[in-house]
């Protein structure tokens, strides 16, 4: 974790040469969810609740799931441009190294400025926090940490997925995209106002259900009778990554250099 924060503190100062470049993007994607969180607002203006979720209850959802992407996109952000290491053939390096993988290709690339959209989730939060009669506990407090955590985990799988795809592919595949800026999309709102079959596939195969769901009945009061259950779902999907860790070792091991 040394070698990490260190390609973590070198890219921060290489990104603050340019620091009014750095801030205008910042205040840029401080806007970006912005305009999304409008559209849900006014929504709520039109319809007042959705299918018994209530604006701040959504608010809440909406704020932990885009503070999940935006603390992945920023750390996580060397997989999500993987494809161009395998391209350049710059993978190869990183291999020849006494080091992991796995650190060096998150050590690659931050965006530091995606703080701007960690700050608008957390201003959201906030404000939903405010607006919400919870009864709050020890237990809840640490819930709503992992529902957050959990968040950060499974949009981390999924980069690290999409990168393992690049060792035959080559080129990034746009349709892991449905995953991750789709997922994120879906998953602002709680997953029971879908069909079935997209609950189940975003609970069982992808757990979102486990970051803004299932936990989520249990912070506000509503578990009726499945506390536990819903108390520990964001469990699953931190443990979500270790599939994802194992995909990744077995595309490590059947790497072909593209002779670049």
């Amino acid at each position: 974790m040394s070698l990490y924060f260190k390609y973590l503190h070198i890219l921060f100062k290489s990104q603050m040469q340019y620091r009014t470049s750095f801030w205008l993007l910042s205040f840029g994607q401080f806007f970006i969810p912005f305009s999304v969180f409008a559209g849900l607002y006014f929504l709520f203006e039109r319809f007042g609740q959705i299918k018994g979720w209530t604006f701040f209850e959504v608010a809440l959802c909406f704020a932990v799931i885009h503070m999940a992407f935006a603390i992945s996109e920023c750390f996580a952000r060397g997989f999500d441009s993987f494809s161009s290491l395998v391209r350049n053939g710059n993978f190869d390096r990183l291999l020849v190294r006494p080091r992991g993988t796995i650190i060096q290709v998150m050590g690659s690339q931050f965006e530091f400025t995606r703080f701007g959209r960690l700050i608008q989730s957390v201003i959201v939060l906030a404000w939903a926090l405010s607006n919400l009669s919870i009864e709050w506990s020890f237990v809840k407090v640490c819930v709503l940490i992992l529902m957050i955590v959990s968040g950060v985990f499974i949009f981390t799988g999924i980069f690290m997925l999409a990168a393992t795809l690049c060792f035959w592919t080559i080129q990034g595949l746009e349709v892991v995209n449905i995953f991750t800026d789709g997922g994120r999309e879906m998953a602002q709102y709680p997953l029971n106002i879908y069909h079935k079959w997209v609950t189940k596939f975003f609970t069982f195969v992808i757990p979102f259900g486990c970051v803004n769901y299932l936990p989520l009945l249990y912070v506000l009061g509503r578990s009726e009778g499945q506390s536990i259950i819903n108390m520990l779902a964001p469990v699953v999907g931190i443990v979500f990554i270790l599939p994802c860790l194992l995909v990744w070792q077995f595309g490590v091991k059947h790497y072909r250099s593209t002779g670049s």
